[in-house]
């Protein structure tokens, strides 16, 4: 089967305090005695969409999904302080502690899959699998095609309204002139710009112009914690070495994993899949047609729902 599953509401959910600052919403869906898997939302700060539930069968797996620090409904909303990749691997460890899991198949797209490499090679013998779509490998090439040159000459219209907000004389240093607004604008300031930011990308997300989607970026709660963690995650390099991902390979080379990109992903272009399928041998490599960065655009949908049955087969105890 490679349609979506029927929509679902959580068996359980609750709130993992994973230090004195933050605590965690996270969901459990599907088969309480099925396949742990654990679902990595991109942004980062975007939140975990319950539109994703639908890609895994909810009579075989044991879905397991959450909010990172500062986003969605984990507490406190927005917030950048104790707010780094190596603190969210802790804090995907410390869930699957909680939930009393040995291992898991471990799913990310775009940053999910930023993060799901960076938790995979700290903790190999946790993962039994992993589905990624859009990979994004954490560079300052990947952010400056994003933010400063690249994208923009793809979509030069898209991107006069994003850097409207900036004055020109700071245009040099757009990831660098957005963090000012973050860091030191009055409410109103850091608003407009999260709006601008969230318009910008949601533009990008999918082949196709979905206005459902560019609504949902620029909604207030959504924009400002997107665009503010998002910012601060890109104007540190990720918290990552330089190559560190494409580096730690050999540590996940005995994983399956299936790599998803679509051809037309202006977010995240196929380079970075192919430079990480090309070093990890255990990898298969679906380059999608007709296809964009979403993995709602269907190509990438159809191939990472089957990618999930198939991986649904293995069952790996609780």
């Amino acid at each position: 089967m490679s349609e979506l599953y029927p929509e679902i509401e959580p068996y359980q959910n609750g709130l993992l305090k994973v230090s004195d600052l933050h605590e965690l919403y996270y969901e459990q869906i599907g088969n309480p005695q099925g396949k742990p898997a654990l679902y990595l939302h991109g942004g980062p700060g975007s939140g975990a969409n319950p539109f994703y539930r639908r890609y895994f069968n909810p009579q075989k797996y044991r879905l397991i999904m959450f909010d990172q620090r500062g986003c969605g409904r984990s507490t406190p909303h927005n917030e950048l302080r104790e707010n780094t990749t190596q603190l969210l691997v802790s804090d995907i460890e410390k869930l699957r502690e909680h939930l009393g899991i040995k291992k898991w198949l471990v799913y990310g797209g775009s940053w999910g899959s930023t993060l799901a490499l960076a938790y995979a090679q700290e903790f190999p013998d946790k993962v039994t699998e992993m589905v990624m779509s859009g990979i994004f490998l954490g560079t300052k090439e990947e952010s400056d095609w994003m933010y400063q040159k690249g994208a923009n000459m793809i979509f030069p219209d898209h991107w006069s309204d994003f850097i409207a907000v900036i004055p020109p004389e700071k245009r040099h240093d757009m990831l660098g002139a957005y963090s000012d607004i973050f860091m030191n604008g009055k409410k109103d300031e850091q608003l407009k710009a999260a709006k601008a930011w969230g318009l910008w990308e949601a533009r990008m997300l999918k082949l196709n112009i979905d206005l459902a989607l560019e609504a949902e970026f620029v909604a207030d709660d959504f924009a400002i914690a997107h665009a503010r963690v998002e910012c601060h995650y890109f104007m540190n390099d990720c918290f990552l070495q330089p190559g560190q991902l494409l580096n730690g390979v050999d540590k996940i080379k005995h994983i399956p994993g299936v790599i998803v990109n679509g051809r037309y992903d202006i977010v995240c272009p196929p380079k970075a899949a192919w430079q990480l399928h090309e070093r990890w041998s255990g990898s298969k490599l679906v380059i999608t047609q007709a296809a964009g960065h979403s993995g709602r655009d269907l190509p990438n949908q159809l191939v990472l729902i089957e990618a999930t049955d198939q991986f649904a087969s293995s069952q790996t105890k609780v």
